[in-house]
Order: C-alpha cells, then sequence, then structure tokens
C-alpha cells in the first residue's frame, strides 16, 4: 500500500524534509541563544546602572585603559584629567531623558591620556526644551578630573530629528567624531563619555546601551526569527503528512479498484475520462440507422 514511498519523486520529498526539518530547527535555537545573550547583556548593564556613585568613584578606570570601546568597556566608568576647550561649546538637540525632550550639553576634555593627543567629547548634562545656549553653564576653567559612563560613538541613526537636516551653529546631530571633525581644529577620540556628577542645572544623562546589546529592538526581532523558523520546521512536517496521507489514500482507492492502478496522481487524476465529443455526438444522431 505504501509501495510510493519508494519512488523518486518521494525520495526526493524524504530527503527535503530530512534536511530542512534540522536546518530550521538549527537557525531557530541560533536566534534564540542571540536573544538570550542579550538578556544576559541587559541584565548586566542594569547591575552596572544600579551601583552608587561611591563604587563607580572607586572602581573608576583611566581613560587609555578602556580605549578602544567594545562590548566590554562600554557603560564602564572611566576617570580622566584635562582641560575643557572652553571656545567650542556644542549643544545636541532633541534627545529625549525619562520621557522629557531636551538637548545634551557637550564639551571637548583636551587631554594627553587620548592617543595622539585626541580630545574626549563629554557630555556634561541634559537640559528639557529647545536647545539654548542662553540657559548653559560655561564649562570649568583650568585642569578638572571627570569621572563618567563610557559610550562607543553614535552613528547618524542612533540621533534624533535633529541629525536629518542643517543645524545652527554650535549644534551637533550626534556624538561622535565624524561629526566633530569639522567643528573644531584637532583630532577627536571616537568615544565620548557621559559625566554623572553634573553642574546645576544639568541634569545627568543615563548611560546608552551599545548597539547589538540590551532588550533594544533587535533583540526581539532575534525573538521574532525564533519562532519563524520553528513555524517553518512545523510548516515541512505538515505539509509532509498531508501528501503522505493524500497519496495513501489514492493507493488505497487503487487497490479496491475504484481507480486504476497506473491512473497518475494530481490534477489530472481528476480529469473525466475521455469521452466522444459533442460534434461526434451530434453528427451520430444525423447519420441514418
Amino acid at each position: 500500500m505504501y509501495r510510493f514511498l519508494v519512488t523518486p519523486r518521494w525520495w526526493a520529498i524524504n530527503v527535503f524534509a530530512l534536511l530542512a526539518i534540522p536546518v530550521c530547527v538549527l537557525m531557530g535555537s541560533w536566534q534564540l541563544s542571540r536573544f538570550d545573550d542579550r538578556v544576559d547583556r541587559h541584565q548586566e548593564q542594569q547591575k552596572q546602572q544600579e551601583q552608587t556613585a561611591a563604587q563607580e568613584q572607586a572602581e573608576a578606570r583611566g581613560l587609555r585603559e578602556l580605549l578602544p570601546v567594545s562590548e566590554d568597556t562600554a557603560g564602564r566608568t572611566a576617570k580622566v584629567t584635562g582641560r575643557f576647550d572652553r571656545e567650542h561649546p556644542l549643544l545636541v538637540p532633541d534627545r529625549t531623558v525619562e520621557g522629557k525632550h531636551g538637548f545634551y550639553v557637550l564639551s571637548l576634555l583636551r587631554t594627553g591620556d587620548t592617543e595622539g593627543g585626541k580630545a574626549l567629547p563629554v557630555v556634561r548634562g541634559w537640559l528639557p526644551g529647545k536647545a539654548d545656549p542662553g540657559r548653559v553653564p560655561a564649562a570649568p576653567k583650568g585642569e578638572v578630573t571627570v569621572t563618567g559612563v563610557l559610550q562607543a560613538s553614535e552613528s547618524q541613526s542612533d540621533a534624533g530629528d535633529g541629525a536629518q537636516g542643517a543645524l545652527p551653529d554650535g549644534q551637533l546631530g550626534f556624538v561622535s567624531a565624524a561629526a566633530l571633525v569639522n567643528v573644531v581644529p584637532y583630532g577627536v577620540e571616537d568615544a565620548w563619555i557621559t559625566e554623572q556628577r553634573t553642574q546645576q542645572p544639568l541634569r545627568p544623562v543615563p548611560p546608552v546601551a551599545p548597539d547589538n546589546t540590551g532588550l533594544d529592538m533587535k533583540a526581539f526581532q532575534n525573538l521574532g526569527y525564533t519562532a519563524q523558523w520553528f513555524v517553518f520546521a512545523g510548516f515541512v512536517v505538515f505539509m509532509w503528512f498531508r501528501f503522505f496521507r493524500r497519496e495513501a489514500e489514492l493507493a488505497k482507492d487503487a487497490a479496491l479498484g475504484l481507480i486504476p492502478e497506473d491512473r497518475p496522481a494530481g490534477p489530472a487524476a481528476d480529469a473525466d475520462p475521455p469521452g466522444p465529443s459533442s460534434e461526434d455526438a451530434a453528427t451520430r444522431s444525423r447519420s441514418p440507422a
């Protein structure tokens, strides 16, 4: 009854199913492992953010030890000494903190702790409302020691709406060396820090999770891909059993003599057997007996 399973067509179907199912399961498991990894990183970031200011100060490391920024060093507390460039104050508009719309206050710290004497962008704090340099306190004079959370440079896709169009002088769309290269006459480090002890009325900026970490949209995209691959595997199993059941029913009917054993399966099997055409029938009706 199941002799059809050894036909070439069914050999191809069986091989395809045996290969497709484990591949789909493997890809789904891989996407699930990536989501689990993001969850673990998100939990680690939350633990770091829950540390007190005193602990952060005690655990702060020199900037040179943390550069270049990687997934392991992003979010770590860095300590750097230098002098703020008071001639190039900068604002970063269209930034949201705790659900409120505002702007970053950015200053460049000239220090010898970066390679080649590059300046380090320091987000000194955040203020609500439209970007207004008149509301921003001047950067401290003289040599200062700044402690803040290390961040990787942003891309234009990470920035707010202000990055999409022309901005007034003294404003940037996103925080990165690429955006600063035409603003200041010296090199800028491809990283930045968010100062956690700010001047009044500035408010500290919460650390930004680095790309491909944390529970962002990409993490839930991995979870969606996981479900998608398992659905593909289930669909292959469903279609195999559907084809098998249909073929088995045809074989059973053939064994009972309901249809010829050599009748092809598929749409051709459902067609009516050939018979005389209407023109032939009309001709025979007019012919004499």
